[in-house]
């Protein structure tokens, strides 16, 4: 049966199902009416061969405590080892509900109230919160954006956080989120060799690691033995195959006494057996999902190139960082000489859009906007036009 759900211009009306990128406008303090392009799920079915999946698992009608499903491993570890030559084993395997679980895990496991835990902001916003809501300090080794329209990573500074605050916990986001950067290997090598040389952990969160349109993903526990042994590595198919809702996660920890504290954390918060759908859901995706993955990356790839052309005709003012990874693209207001609050009322409330404003990814974000350009042309053409109708 050949995969059925390569239509991408579709469009799905999901209001009414629940989902918090459309149905939580009014109660998040937005307008009823609002476009949203914020928070990272996709607008597209997911493949047909996990909807057959499910369907399949559905009909059997018992629904009981569930490890793994038949091929579940070989599934997972033939994926990372078709598109990321990186070669995984068994008993490194820890599944969890999703990547900011296994964040909190790690905080909880390898640091104690009071420790600081060393993040590169502009980032993925749940890492700041993960921290502080375990009593943890926020430390940042700021990226800074060049000439070239890339982030850049201050190393002198990185090793002096380090020192200074005696750190022993680096969340890494590799494809980086929302900056857009693919880190090279030299650049992850320069961090990795001053994280073994200090005895740090690193959490390396990878979940956009199948979204790369510029270089090659590196898995950062794959390019040397000793990064293996002091890293977590962060996995999930919920975004390459739109599937967050089903709350799965494969956590990667070579190391032993990395593995086991992990797995003590994990069983003070109660934590077993995950959701059969997600397991069912997992297995067939990156066993069947090939053709709708490569169609997906063809047509958020042009998503991302109409983004670009579009804001250099016709958005005087804005940049768009240049884009290697992730299917979020970061845009720089700050030309138009507006304060945050201003930008966020002309977005909001006159555009009427839902983008991810920069500052809650720290403030180095502050005068940016997070859009995420995986959905259809057609509403995405449409938020640009409401962006370019109040400038």
């Amino acid at each position: 049966m050949a995969e059925r759900n390569l239509d991408f211009d579709k469009e799905i009306d999901r209001h009414g199902t629940g989902c918090i990128k459309y149905d939580y406008a009014a109660e998040r303090g937005m307008p009823e009416d609002v476009l949203s392009l914020w928070v990272a799920d996709m607008d597209f079915e997911t493949s047909s061969y996990v909807q057959d999946a499910l369907r399949e698992r559905l009909q059997h009608g018992v629904f009981g405590y569930t490890e793994e499903v038949p091929g579940y491993f070989e599934s997972v570890s033939g994926w990372m080892l078709r598109h990321h030559d990186w070669k995984v084993e068994k008993p490194w395997l820890v599944k969890t509900p999703g990547v900011v679980f296994a964040l909190a895990m790690a905080v909880q496991a390898y640091t104690e109230p009071g420790d600081g835990v060393l993040i590169q902001q502009p980032v993925y916003y749940p890492f700041a919160g993960v921290i502080r809501d375990n009593d943890r300090e926020v430390i940042s080794n700021s990226l800074s954006l060049g000439e070239d329209g890339r982030y850049h990573i201050d190393f002198e500074d990185f090793e002096k956080k380090i020192t200074e605050h005696r750190i022993k916990l680096f969340f890494l986001c590799n494809p980086h989120n929302p900056v857009g950067r693919v880190w090279t290997k030299e650049e992850l090598e320069r961090l990795g060799d001053l994280c073994v040389k200090h005895q740090v952990t690193v959490v390396s969160d990878e979940i956009h690691q199948d979204f790369v349109f510029q270089g090659k993903h590196q898995v950062f526990a794959n390019l040397k033995k000793e990064y293996a042994d002091i890293t977590v590595t962060c996995t999930a198919p919920s975004k390459t195959f739109n599937l967050a809702g089903l709350s799965m996660s494969n956590i990667f920890i070579s190391n032993e006494t990395l593995r086991k504290r992990f797995l003590k954390q994990m069983d003070r918060a109660g934590v077993s057996q995950l959701n059969v759908m997600g397991l069912v859901a997992c297995e067939a995706a990156y066993r069947a999902g090939e053709e709708w993955y490569q169609g997906m990356m063809r047509y958020v790839a042009d998503n991302i190139a109409f983004v670009k052309q579009y804001v250099e005709e016709n958005l005087p003012g804005v940049r768009m960082a240049e884009h290697e990874g992730t299917y979020l693209v970061w845009l720089d207001f700050r030309g138009l000489g507006l304060s945050e609050a201003a930008l966020e009322h002309k977005i909001i409330h006159e555009a009427r859009l839902w983008l991810d404003g920069g500052a809650m990814f720290g403030k180095e974000g502050s005068g940016f906007q997070r859009v995420n350009v995986a959905c259809p042309r057609k509403l995405l053409e449409e938020a640009l036009e409401r962006i370019k109708a109040v400038l």
